[in-house]
């Protein structure tokens, strides 16, 4: 005796979550869409007034001399060169910066002891321009990649500090109850509560840190470098040589969204439960 299969039928709670997934889908690839097709046309319209007399070329250079300057200095080591010391000091700094802000902003968040003697100092310095401490460092370390280096960090090592710190101190007192009562005491209290707790806020911090820490080891390399990105856009300048400026200036930007985008996608992996909101 054959039996008779039943069609499938799925649940309204299945057949939801799969609309919402495809949403998503269909979200991010427009989303994709625009963040490369925004440029692209800007570019088009860069060219075309450049081409028609609407901008002055020779200040405004267009794309097109732009890329085969680019591709000159690449043929001839120039800008891999910069581009490589740059991302080295960049990555060292925003590194040790980042790690020692994040475990002393911990800290601060879990101790109230530590925070009301340090917090006060570490505002007041946050205050000051990370750059203007650059002439001390070269007195202190001479001109070399040490005070470059530490630059990037002081200014990474404020940010995630802050940061950590609120994220810490932002936990809902609720779910450390919660924690305690499923026996979480000491590291697994502060491994499986307080640090998920504050990942949102960290990952915020590395978005911004990465920013300013471009920012900041560009600046410093305008004025103590004769080398890396900061120096070509600078040394450009002072040749008026717009043609490498541009290139220097974009191949920045390029640096910066290249870090960007890493922080937020090990921000996706470490933080799962974390996705924004897709509803438009």
């Amino acid at each position: 005796m054959t039996s008779i299969k039943s069609p499938s039928t799925k649940s309204p709670i299945n057949e939801e979550l799969e609309r919402s997934t495809s949403h998503s889908r269909r979200l991010r690839r427009r989303d994709a869409l625009l963040g490369i097709a925004t440029p692209i046309v800007l570019l088009i319209c860069w060219q075309a007034a450049s081409s028609t007399n609407l901008i002055d070329a020779k200040i405004f250079t267009p794309p097109s001399t732009i890329f085969t300057t680019a591709i000159t200095l690449i043929h001839n080591g120039v800008l891999t060169h910069d581009l490589a010391i740059t991302s080295l000091r960049l990555i060292v700094g925003f590194v040790l910066g980042g790690a020692l802000g994040i475990i002393v902003g911990i800290f601060l968040g879990i101790f109230r002891t530590l925070r009301a003697a340090f917090s006060p100092l570490f505002a007041a310095l946050y205050a000051v321009p990370q750059i203007a401490v650059l002439p001390l460092l070269l007195v202190i370390f001479g001109i070399g990649e040490t005070p470059k280096i530490l630059t990037v960090a002081a200014v990474s090592f404020f940010v995630l500090e802050i940061n950590a710190m609120a994220g810490v101190r932002s936990i809902d007192p609720q779910l450390l109850e919660a924690g305690r009562a499923y026996g979480a005491k000491g590291r697994r209290l502060f491994w499986h509560v307080l640090v998920p707790g504050s990942l949102p806020a960290i990952f915020t911090g590395l978005r911004v840190a990465a920013a300013l820490a471009l920012v900041v080891v560009t600046a410093t390399e305008f004025v103590a470098a004769n080398s890396g990105l900061g120096y070509l856009v600078w040394n450009s300048w002072q040749l008026f040589e717009p043609n490498e400026m541009y290139v220097g200036l974009i191949t920045i930007a390029l640096v910066g969204v290249v870090l960007t985008g890493i922080v937020e996608l090990v921000g996706r992996r470490i933080m799962p439960w974390s996705g924004r909101n897709t509803r438009d």
